[in-house]
This record gives structure tokens, C-alpha cells and sequence, in this order.
């Protein structure tokens, strides 16, 4: 089955299916961006992230920015893939790929596509830390 090319899910991410569906013969360049859960937040050891969404708008959301950025960037094709839940250390929170006739649109692409999502789209991160606290992170604040 085809990967979605807007999905909001708490499955685990799938890399291999969005970029195979990234795949068309007139793209010369497939960009797959994984933003995956790292161990630290300025500073401070993270044990785990966890999202939540207003799935209905996220994905309306979602569905907004492909448009643009396949309008913007000339794209091919374009998929854009959110984890919802708990996101283990390592594993993909959030996933776009990209295919333009030529590189340079392709890493455009991806890069701004995630500017937006974190500008304009209602998904929230929450972090958990080593000591057992938790906050709420907005761009590149917290929110206790």
C-alpha cells in the first residue's frame, strides 16, 4: 500500500514507504528529512519526547503546506508524516521528503516545509527529562 502523502499518526514512522512513494521518474533528487527524538534540550538530558495534535487541523494543516511547497518549489511529489505519542530517543517524530527535478528545490523544500509545520501547524511537544520533570517546548523555548 502506498504511503499517505499527509498522515498524523501514533504508528512509528515508516522512512522506507515515504521515501518509495517519494520516487517519480521525473525527479532527478529525493530529499527524506527525519526529525528524530535526541537525548538532550540545551542542555538538559531528555529520556523521551511525547506529541499531541488537534489531528483534524494538524492534518488540514499539513495538507496546506504540501500544497505551497509543491507550487513553491516545483516538487514532483511531497509527503509529510507526524508522530503522535510517545517518541522514543532515536526514532522519527516527523518525517518529509521531497522530489524535484533538481537537488537544490528538493533540500529547499524540506527545509522550509519544516519551518512551517513548527510556525503553523497544532502539534504540541512535550519533553520528559532523566529526572523525571517534564516541559513543554515551543520552537526553540520551553514552556514549564
Amino acid at each position: 500500500m502506498a504511503a499517505a502523502t499527509i498522515q498524523v499518526t501514533e504508528a512509528p514512522l515508516d522512512a522506507a514507504s515515504v521515501r518509495a512513494a517519494a520516487l517519480d521518474p521525473q525527479a532527478g533528487a529525493v530529499v527524506l528529512f527525519e526529525g528524530c527524538a535526541r537525548d538532550s534540550h540545551q542542555g538538559r538530558p531528555v529520556e523521551l519526547l511525547a506529541y499531541e495534535a488537534f489531528v483534524p487541523m494538524a492534518e488540514a494543516e499539513l495538507g496546506r503546506i504540501r500544497a505551497e511547497a509543491m507550487a513553491r518549489f516545483g516538487l514532483t511529489r511531497c509527503l509529510i508524516h507526524h508522530r503522535l505519542g510517545e517518541v522514543p530517543l532515536l526514532e522519527a517524530a516527523v518525517l518529509v521528503a521531497a522530489s524535484s527535478p533538481h537537488r537544490r528545490e528538493a533540500f529547499a523544500a524540506a527545509a522550509w516545509i519544516m519551518d512551517r509545520i513548527k510556525e503553523r501547524v497544532p502539534i504540541w511537544k512535550r519533553e520528559r527529562y532523566t529526572d523525571g520533570a517534564q516541559a513543554w517546548v515551543e520552537g526553540s523555548g520551553r514552556q514549564p
